[in-house]
């Protein structure tokens, strides 16, 4: 089972850039390229709260699990 990052996807459709989320959220830029390219081995629960107001999404829109 594998968890998978979806904060690429959701960038995408509201056509942001790493540096804009990295602003918005005061995370690190390489903690979210980290993200991006689903290369991150963990994520802070205050991370995911900020990551979900500046995306203006849900926890369950930024992860998805798969089989």
């Amino acid at each position: 089972m594998r968890v998978r990052i979806r904060i690429s996807k959701l960038m995408g459709e509201r056509k942001m850039n790493m540096r804009e989320l990295s602003q918005l959220t005061g995370i690190r830029p390489n903690t979210i390229s980290n993200l991006y390219y689903e290369e991150a081995k963990r994520i802070e629960i205050n991370q995911i709260a900020a990551l979900c107001s500046a995306l203006k999404c849900s926890v369950g829109d930024l992860f998805e699990v798969e089989e």
